[in-house]
C-alpha cells in the first residue's frame, strides 16, 4: 500500500486536475521529489529556487503538523496520508486559473450568464467550486438539487442509509424506484441526470471524528444537513478547525432554521449553542414529524447562501439567525454574537481537536434500560397468557389514529404524570409508542411514581407491526 497525497486546489493544474495520488515513499522528502519529478510543473510552485520548501507552503502527515520538525527528513509509511496546505499568511497564493465553460454550459447556465451579479465569471467561479452536503435526506435534496442544476462543478455526498418509504414524502432526490438502494446511488443518479456537468464525490459513511476533517479539508463550502446533534457539533468544530463556512439548516415540524457560520468572519455553532439539549428533549422527525415541503424551503436557503458565498455575492447569513415558521408563514431574524470564551472558535480554544461527540451529547451517559424492555412478540404470547396486563400507549391522538394496538390504552406521554391515579400499581405494565423511545420515558415516570411491575415494548408499535400483526399501517 502507497502514501496518499492529498493536493489542494491552487495545485491541481499541475497533476492533471487530481485531487490526490498514491505514491511510494520512506520520508517525506522522497515523497516531494517523487511528485514533483513525475509532475515537473508543480515544482516551482512547492519549491524556491535553493531547494527549500516554499514559505506558504505547509506539509501535514496524518493531519499532524511537522513544521517543527526536519520536514523532509520526517518519516512516513504506507497508509499514511500526506497532505499540502498553501498558507494564505505570508506568501502569495497560487491562484488557479477558472475552468472553461463549453458551449453545452453556456446554453445550460445562459439565465445565469445575463444575470450581472453572475455573469460569466461567476459560472466558472460555481464550476470550479467543490460543495460537501452532509446528509442526503430532507436537507441534503433541495440543498444537492439547486447547487446541481446551478452548476457548482463538484459535490461531495456523506450518507450511509438506504431509501426508505417514509422518507419520499420529503427527500426529494430519492423516488419509489430507489426504495432500498443506497442514498448515495440515488442522489448520484438523479443528479447525474439533472446535470451531468456536476462531479459527484460519495463518502458512504457516518462522520466521526476520525474522518471528518480527511473528508472535509478537500471542500470549500460544507453545507450540513444532519438530523442529530453529534454529527452536528462535529461538522463545526471540524469546519473551524479547518477554516471552512458551514451552511447550517434545522428543521423541526412547521420550523426552520438556517445560517452560515464562519468562524472567521462571525459566531460558530456553538456561539449560537454552547450545549446540546439533554438527550431525548428535543424528539427526531420520526417521532416529532416534519411537514414535507419544510426541508425544501430550508434546504433551498441553504442552496442560496452556498451560491452566494461562491460568487461572492450579497450578504451572507453570517452573524445572523433566520427563523421560519410554516404555519404563520414568517421569516424573523436574530442577530449573532461571536462568543469570545466559545470552547472551539473563541481568543482561548479549549478544543482544538476534534473531540467523541457522542460523550458530549450525552448519548453514552443514557440510562441503561437492561430487563426493562420486552419484544413485540413476547408482549404478544404474554398477553395471551394474561389478559390482565396492562398495555398503556403514550404516542399523541393523532398518531392512535393512524394505527393502534388493540386492547392498549391511550395515555400520551405528557399527560402520564397527571393520570398515575387511573392505573392500578399491582397490575403488569407495557407502555409503547412509536419506536421505543417515548415508552422509555413513561417506563421512567411510572418507576419513579412507584410502579415496580413496568417494562417497555422495544421497537413500539412499528415492531409490533413488522412481528406480530403485519394488517398495521406503519408509519
Amino acid at each position: 500500500m502507497a502514501v496518499t497525497i492529498l493536493i489542494p486546489t491552487p495545485l491541481r493544474p499541475f497533476v492533471g486536475g487530481r485531487d490526490s495520488l498514491q505514491l511510494e515513499a520512506r520520508s517525506v522528502g522522497e515523497l516531494l521529489d517523487r511528485l514533483t519529478g513525475d509532475h515537473a510543473a508543480l515544482k516551482p510552485h512547492l519549491f524556491a529556487d535553493d531547494g527549500r520548501l516554499r514559505s506558504f507552503v505547509n506539509v501535514y502527515v496524518n493531519d499532524r503538523d511537522i513544521r517543527q520538525l526536519a520536514q523532509r527528513e520526517t518519516p512516513i509509511k504506507a497508509g499514511d496520508t500526506v497532505s499540502i496546505i498553501p498558507s494564505i499568511a505570508g506568501g502569495t497564493a497560487v491562484a488557479e486559473p477558472l475552468p472553461k465553460l463549453s458551449h453545452e454550459e453556456i446554453l445550460r447556465y445562459s439565465r445565469h450568464l445575463i444575470l450581472p451579479d453572475v455573469g460569466v465569471e461567476g459560472q466558472k467561479k460555481l464550476k470550479a467550486a467543490r460543495v460537501l452536503l452532509v446528509g442526503a435526506g430532507g436537507l441534503g435534496s433541495p440543498a444537492a438539487l439547486y447547487l446541481a442544476a446551478a452548476g457548482v462543478g463538484t459535490l461531495g455526498l456523506v450518507d450511509f442509509d438506504v431509501v426508505d418509504k417514509t422518507n419520499l414524502q420529503r427527500q426529494i432526490l430519492h423516488g419509489t424506484s430507489t426504495v432500498g438502494v443506497s442514498k448515495l446511488e440515488s442522489a448520484a443518479a438523479r443528479i447525474r441526470d439533472l446535470n451531468p456537468n456536476v462531479q459527484v464525490e460519495r463518502f458512504e459513511t457516518r462522520l466521526i471524528s476520525e474522518n471528518a476533517l480527511d473528508i472535509i479539508r478537500e471542500f470549500d463550502i460544507v453545507a450540513d444537513g444532519t438530523d442529530n446533534f453529534p454529527t452536528r457539533y462535529l461538522v463545526n468544530d471540524a469546519c473551524v478547525l479547518l477554516d471552512k463556512p458551514n451552511v447550517y439548516g434545522s428543521i423541526f415540524r412547521f420550523e426552520g432554521q438556517a445560517s452560515v457560520f464562519h468562524a472567521k468572519r462571525g459566531p460558530c455553532y456553538r456561539c449560537l449553542y454552547a450545549e446540546p439539549p439533554p438527550p431525548g428533549l428535543v424528539p427526531s422527525c420520526a417521532e416529532g414529524g416534519v411537514l414535507g415541503v419544510l426541508p425544501g424551503i430550508i434546504g433551498s436557503i441553504q442552496a442560496m447562501e452556498t451560491i452566494k458565498l461562491i460568487l461572492g455575492a450579497g450578504e451572507p447569513l453570517i452573524g445572523r439567525l433566520l427563523l421560519f415558521d410554516a404555519l404563520k408563514l414568517q421569516f424573523r431574524e436574530l442577530t449573532l454574537e461571536k462568543d469570545p470564551d466559545c470552547p472551539v472558535c473563541g481568543a482561548h480554544p479549549t478544543v482544538t481537536e476534534l473531540i467523541d461527540y457522542q460523550a458530549f451529547c450525552g448519548i453514552g451517559a443514557e440510562p441503561s434500560y437492561d430487563g426493562a424492555e420486552i419484544s413485540a412478540q413476547e408482549l404478544h404470547d404474554e398477553w395471551q397468557r394474561n389478559p390482565d396486563l396492562l398495555v398503556i400507549d403514550v404516542r399523541e391522538p393523532h398518531e392512535h389514529e393512524i394505527a393502534h394496538i388493540d386492547g392498549a390504552v391511550l395515555i400520551p406521554l405528557g399527560e402520564l404524570p397527571d393520570r398515575l391515579g387511573e392505573l392500578d400499581g399491582h397490575r403488569e405494565i407495557v407502555t409503547h409508542c412509536h419506536h421505543g423511545a417515548r415508552s422509555l420515558k413513561a417506563l421512567d415516570i411510572l418507576k419513579a411514581a412507584g410502579f415496580s411491575k413496568v417494562r417497555s415494548l422495544r421497537g413500539g408499535i412499528d415492531a409490533w407491526a413488522v412481528n406480530v400483526d403485519p394488517s398495521l399501517p406503519r408509519y
